[in-house]
């Protein structure tokens, strides 16, 4: 069985997506570390450092399927590290003296730090495009609930009236500044590294910075003149970026698992025939999308502080730490992109129970809206006395068991200021949703 649900044919496609795989699986992840190889040769060959022969039949040479993976697999468990029986590889598949040429002047991680970045820039636009397609579902959302009118809770508890627009207005906001996020976080990560054994680049000896400079045009990346070998902050920030991103997620699914509870039944993720379905409870429709982005966003909160720690090697060239990363990143993708989609399916087809909303707005008989009444009778008693009076009413609805309704109608005190008409009106939660359809138009850029 695969080690891990990302590679297994029964749970890959709950915990990854076709795409992103394609991205991290050996074939793709030999071809980044050969199109490095090649573009160094082309580079090479520009300044006149080896011949142009020579880095044409690299070039042709140099593809995924000429590998004999199980050999590389062999020399990697022997040497620790997969670039020097790749390069034997190469060079022995390169007719004539072009071999002679391969990883001129480069070390392995120049290799592997750069195919890691190719590898990261595919996935951060799948990222970038599945943030793009969560935010749309999302505004259709926000506009359709602009004014559905649902209890706020805070503490868990009923505290004022929103609309579910509101709510996701909020969300599209901090998914929005993951997309800033992702965006800003391009030019530090999508950089060359190509600066020797110890960064110096002195094997190059005058013509380091031109190679690394070419190299980066043949590539289209950057070029990043210090050596970045141990300096692996963009890589950790990278990371952290997509628990920030999961977290946003798992935090928008727990919502809508917690509000599609029985007992408060107010939102359902989209539901086709066995769904969700339960192996002994026929009338079971669980919210088995949003389990699967919880799970997921718990699984890369687990990688950020092992990427943190690998943000710390010694010296020159790291010792162990850079073994984190070969794990930390692919699962990273492959779990983000696996969030990503979940949540576009749950928002795409989310079913909203408005008239559900409505009803548990009046499980406390009105005092949801106390804070309404207060306001308007602290115009006329001051804030404090008004507070008071209010409190007084609640204690007692909730002692009688009553609506706030009735005991406020039976406060003298309130009710010489306030008339049974104004009361009706400032018990109606539609009138107290404050700025949220104003919150949604901002959001949604209506």
């Amino acid at each position: 069985m695969p080690v891990h649900v990302t590679d297994s044919l029964v749970f890959r496609d709950l915990y990854s997506t076709p795409e992103m795989r394609a991205i991290f699986d050996d074939a793709h992840l030999v071809q980044c570390w050969l199109d490095v190889e090649a573009a160094l040769a082309r580079a090479q060959a520009r300044l006149g450092i080896i011949p142009e022969a020579a880095a044409t039949e690299i070039g042709h040479k140099a593809t995924a399927g000429a590998i004999d993976l199980d050999a590389l697999r062999e020399g990697t468990n022997l040497v620790g590290y997969p670039i020097l029986p790749l390069v034997r590889q190469l060079a022995a598949l390169c007719e004539g003296d072009a071999g002679r040429y391969v990883h001129w002047g480069a070390t392995t991680q120049d290799i592997m730090d750069t195919a890691n970045v190719l590898q990261l820039r595919r996935a951060m636009e799948l990222l970038e495009h599945g943030l793009e397609e969560l935010i749309d579902r999302l505004v259709v959302q926000a506009r359709r609930h602009r004014d559905t009118v649902m209890a706020g809770r805070t503490h868990g508890q009923h505290a004022l009236p929103i609309t579910f627009g509101f709510k996701v207005a909020i969300w599209i906001d901090e998914l929005r500044r993951h997309t800033e996020r992702l965006v800003q976080m391009r030019p530090r990560l999508l950089r060359v590294q190509f600066a020797g054994a110890v960064g110096t680049l002195a094997s190059m000896r005058t013509q380091g910075e031109a190679v690394h400079r070419v190299l980066a045009e043949e590539l289209k990346l950057s070029p990043a003149y210090i050596p970045w070998h141990t300096a692996r902050d963009c890589f950790g920030e990278f990371v952290a970026f997509c628990g920030l991103l999961t977290a946003t997620l798992g935090k928008m699914a727990n919502e809508i698992a917690t509000l599609q509870k029985t007992e408060v039944a107010e939102v359902e993720e989209p539901f086709v025939p066995g769904k969700g379905s339960s192996s002994t409870m026929p009338q079971k429709r669980n919210p088995i999308l949003c389990e699967m982005v919880i799970g997921i966003a718990r699984l890369v909160a687990q990688q950020v502080p092992a990427m943190l720690a690998a943000t710390m090697p010694q010296h020159e060239r790291a010792m162990g730490e850079w073994h984190v990363e070969w794990d930390a990143i692919p699962h990273t993708c492959l779990l983000s992109a696996a969030a990503l989609r979940h949540s576009i399916t749950i928002f795409d087809g989310l079913v909203v129970h408005g008239e559900a909303m409505r009803r548990n707005l009046d499980q406390t008989q009105g005092q949801i809206m106390a804070e309404a009444v207060m306001m308007h009778l602290a115009e006329y008693v001051g804030r404090q006395h008004a507070h008071d009076l209010v409190y007084r009413a609640c204690l007692l609805a909730g002692q009688r068991q009553t609506p706030l309704r009735t005991a406020l109608l039976g406060d003298g005190e309130i009710m010489a200021v306030l008339s049974a008409e104004e009361l009706d009106y400032l018990l109606d939660p539609g009138n107290y949703t404050g700025l949220s359809p104003d919150v949604v138009d901002a959001a949604t850029g209506d």
